[in-house]
This record gives structure tokens, C-alpha cells and sequence, in this order.
């Protein structure tokens, strides 16, 4: 059985090796209630800044739970390509579908987006909550996929905004363009992929894009579903230029 991961937000150093750490109250929730472990056995910490640490429990009790720092390994399992899902924001489940498979796939931040046919944000309280859930979502995929830096989800912006703000590369996705990925140049670092809403862009967005140094690509001869997109556009960069050649 794998070593369990855990993401904390502490300020760990490789010199703390042998220290005993408290663990936030979410990390012993999970560590102790969800995944049952006891006094005694392995887990693996990271704190979203590079490298992980092997560490042992050595306390549970009513007050939470606490480990002993065992060891550092600065193991990195981040991208050469630094890659921007740029995505429409979508409903819900599709939502959290492109946020934990971006996180997976290696994107190094995520930033929804607000476009004609994107679904509705709900303003103030309720969509500060959607976008923590949204960061919780990529922390928890770190913690699956092994990653030891967490991507950025930034707050949700409009897209003509954005646009204007991005400097880099970038590819928009759009089903009626001619030409697949196969025949674009290789990017220039970073890359933005900009990922429609269900429904797709507006024109006026695409040409948007183009007038931003977007190149236009489509996905294939069918049109996919927008959370399925952008894992399809994710794993087909990676093999083009990225982590899967």
C-alpha cells in the first residue's frame, strides 16, 4: 500500500528532521478519521513549496494528532512546460472535473473564466466558497497525483480582461478551425490553453484571442464536452512538446 500524502500549511525546512509537528486540523481529520491511520505509521508531508517529507504519527488524541519529521526529499514532479488552463467556467461537477484533471495533467495554474456562455458565478460570499472548493480541489489532486507544488486557481476573471493581461504563448480551442495541434510550431513557455464554455466562444471571443497572439487549433472532427476538452488538450500538448515525449 502507497504512503499516504497530506498537504499542510506549515513553514517545514529539511533542518526540522527528528522535530515532532502538530498537524493542522484538517490534515489530522483526514490522516486519522478518513484514512484511519494509527500511532506509528508512515505518511508523506508537503507544503506546496517543493520536496516532501517523510514523516511517522506519533500522537492522536482529543486535541488532533501530531508527526515526527523523519526525512526530506526534494523530489520535483512539476512540468517543463509551464502550461495555463485558461477554462470557461462550467457547471459545477464539469468544473471540478477540469480543476482535478488540469492538476493531474501537470498544468502550472488555472484560471477560470467568465465569457458570454460561460455558467453563471455566484457573486459575493457564495462564490468566494466556489473558488476555495475549487483550490481544495487541486490540493487534494497534488496530494493523489504526487505533485509537490500545488497550481494557482486564480480568482475568476472576464476573459477580454484576462486576455489583455497575458503574457505569453497561447492556444484556443475552437471546433470549426482547420487545423489540429500537429500543426502548430512548438510553443514558447508559458502557454496558455484557452478552453471554451459548453456552447463554445462567441466569435467575437475567438477573434478576440487571435487579435491576442492566440493560434487557433481544434481537438479532433467531434466536439467534446468542455471538461472533456481540457484533458484532451492537456494530454495532447504533453505529447506533442511536453512531459509525455
Amino acid at each position: 500500500m502507497a504512503v499516504p500524502r497530506f498537504f499542510v500549511p506549515l513553514e517545514l525546512a529539511p533542518g526540522m528532521i527528528g522535530a515532532t509537528v502538530a498537524l493542522p486540523d484538517a490534515a489530522a481529520h483526514h490522516a486519522t478519521r478518513v484514512v484511519r491511520l494509527a500511532v506509528g505509521d508512515a505518511l508523506t508531508l508537503f507544503a506546496g513549496t517543493g520536496g516532501e517529507y517523510a514523516a511517522t504519527i506519533s500522537r492522536i488524541d482529543k486535541r488532533g494528532a501530531a508527526v515526527r519529521i523523519d526525512g526530506y526529499t526534494p523530489v520535483e514532479r512539476e512540468s517543463a512546460l509551464r502550461i495555463t488552463l485558461a477554462q470557461a467556467i462550467v457547471a459545477s461537477d464539469a468544473m471540478d472535473h477540469a480543476v482535478r484533471k488540469a492538476t493531474e495533467l501537470g498544468a502550472a495554474a488555472i484560471q477560470p473564466l467568465v465569457t458570454a456562455r460561460s455558467a453563471p458565478l455566484p457573486a459575493g460570499e457564495r462564490g468566494e466558497k466556489r473558488l476555495a472548493h475549487w483550490r481544495q480541489i487541486a490540493i487534494a489532486a497534488c496530494e493523489q497525483c504526487g505533485r509537490n507544488r500545488v497550481p494557482e486557481v486564480s480568482a475568476p476573471q472576464a476573459l477580454a480582461e484576462w486576455l489583455r493581461a497575458w503574457r505569453g504563448g497561447g492556444i484556443v480551442f475552437a471546433p470549426e478551425t482547420a487545423q489540429g495541434l500537429a500543426a502548430l510550431p512548438a510553443p514558447a513557455a508559458p502557454i496558455a490553453l484557452l478552453l471554451g464554455p459548453e456552447g463554445g466562444f462567441a466569435p467575437d471571443e475567438i477573434a478576440g484571442a487571435l487579435r491576442s497572439g492566440f493560434a487557433a487549433a481544434r481537438l479532433g472532427p467531434r466536439v467534446l464536452r468542455s471538461e472533456t476538452a481540457a484533458v484532451a488538450a492537456l494530454a495532447a500538448v504533453h505529447a506533442l512538446w511536453g512531459d509525455f515525449r
